[in-house]
């Protein structure tokens, strides 16, 4: 059975309201039908480097923990590639049937800028 799961400084650093929408978009995902690893969004936002910060859930449904050792990332909008880069995060490992969420940040010149970015889906390689 899948669990959601907060690293650390999310647990701590995240407002009531976030939660609820994190809780609610895993009590909806969680027994989707699958062995893989799928990203439900959260919120897309241009931070004040303008770079892309999407955030989503993390589903790993495998029998094995996810790890992001040169794990190439692509985000995408209707089928048009946004964004696309390779990620190191020593620090982010997910269990097996653990859904986690996390911001992943593309540096300014590593997306294409768009005037907005929501509705996208991320993908993992």
């Amino acid at each position: 059975m899948q669990h959601l799961q907060f690293e650390a400084s999310w647990d701590k650093a995240l407002a009531v309201q976030d939660r609820r929408n994190i809780e609610k978009i895993f009590s909806e995902t969680k027994y989707l039908n699958s062995s893989d690893i799928i990203c439900s969004p959260i919120r897309e936002a241009i931070n004040h480097n303008k770079a892309l910060l999407v955030s989503v859930l993390v589903h790993n449904f495998t029998n094995h923990p996810l790890t992001f050792n040169n794990v190439r990332l692509v985000y995408s909008i209707q089928g048009e590639i946004i964004a696309d880069k390779v990620f190191t995060l020593p620090m982010l490992a997910i269990p097996s049937k653990v859904s986690l969420p996390w911001t992943f940040i593309f540096p300014k010149d590593s997306y294409t800028p768009k005037t907005f970015f929501d509705n996208g889906r991320l993908e993992i390689f």
